[in-house]
């Protein structure tokens, strides 16, 4: 069982790993592998029972917190059914959901596109409406979906009012961050208030062996008392051992050699790299499969060496090479 812990200054607990359910709630994903994961069946029913399922093998490992989005398809339906299924207690768990993205891939894997992105009054009106409508108490972390400088929402004052409304009214209010300016945004982000109050309880953000330039910036965060998510822990599968590309043969190369000093997997070496960062209060695991997720659970028992964190932190790409790499992976 995981220890919990405060989710930065708010009353919400959480545990280290978490789940999230982007990869579970629909049939396309761009994380490598996927579409072998859900081995191409993508009937409704067996996607939510194989949900469920990892669900059950997450909440049976202490996993406290799980993390949805609107447009992950049927993921909030289907979070919503187990927790009811299952008799969860509202206290015990914490359920973070998101809003600005809507889903539009009809529940095909080639869709031409599978969401579409509007950070509008009226799309989180509507889609705090639906969130609620189906996660109900358990909601306790509403978040701006990829909020970026470019989109504007950090300076759309009625939306930013509205999030203030709905902090007074129990939710706790985060936003989600993308692209090479994560850290540019987040700044922006904690210095927001409506009121004379903070409108940002928490950020989640993309932190991993390739992508470490919002590491300062998470880190002023936490010590201001924001509650620190970290997401894409494996990169999309590109730090995993389904990772053939040629050009990733040197920095996989690193990988596999302190894995292997270290007696364990790509996976676990991946997740225990982010789990060592104080700062860091959830590191959410994206597995798709029980075998998956019960890899990924074995990061909670390692501890890197001084030789192996500095082996590690070579890998990091330039962010407009990462961010790139991400935006060509195909969705299967």
């Amino acid at each position: 069982m995981q220890p919990s812990r405060r989710l930065g200054e708010t009353n919400l607990l959480v545990s280290r790993l978490g789940l999230g359910l982007a990869a579970l709630g629909r049939p396309g994903y761009m994380t490598i592998g996927h579409a072998t994961d859900l081995a191409h069946d993508y009937d409704a029913a067996t996607m939510e029972a194989r949900t469920h399922a990892v669900l059950d093998q997450a909440w049976a490992a202490g996993v406290r917190y799980f993390d949805t989005a609107r447009s992950y398809g049927r993921a909030e339906e289907f979070l919503a059914h187990w927790l009811v299924a299952r008799g969860i207690p509202r206290g015990a768990v914490t359920i973070g959901s998101k809003w600005g993205y809507t889903y539009t891939a009809g529940w095909r894997v080639d869709a031409p596109q599978h969401e579409v992105k509007e950070h509008s009054l009226a799309v989180l009106a509507r889609q705090a409406g639906e969130s609620r409508a189906l996660l109900g108490n358990y909601l306790g972390l509403y978040q701006i979906h990829s909020a970026t400088l470019e989109s504007g929402v950090l300076d759309n004052q009625p939306v930013l009012e509205e999030l203030g409304r709905l902090r007074a009214d129990g939710l706790r209010i985060g936003l989600t961050l993308s692209g090479p300016r994560q850290a540019d945004t987040l700044r922006r982000a904690i210095e927001i208030e409506v009121e004379g109050k903070r409108v940002f309880d928490c950020v989640q953000a993309t932190w991993n062996m390739l992508e470490t330039s919002a590491g300062p910036a998470l880190q002023a965060a936490h010590a201001a008392g924001l509650g620190v998510i970290v997401k894409e822990p494996l990169a999309n599968g590109r730090l995993t051992d389904r990772n053939r590309d040629s050009g990733f043969a040197s920095r996989r190369t690193v990988l596999e050699a302190v894995a292997a000093r270290l007696g364990t997997t790509l996976d676990v070496l991946a997740l225990a790299f982010i789990l060592g960062r104080h700062w860091a209060d959830v590191v959410l695991s994206g597995a798709a499969t029980e075998p998956h997720l019960r890899s990924n659970l074995r990061a909670l028992t390692v501890s890197l060496d001084e030789q192996s964190q500095q082996e590690l932190e070579t890998l990091a790409e330039p962010p407009e090479q990462y961010w790139a790499t991400r935006g060509r992976l195909p969705w299967n």
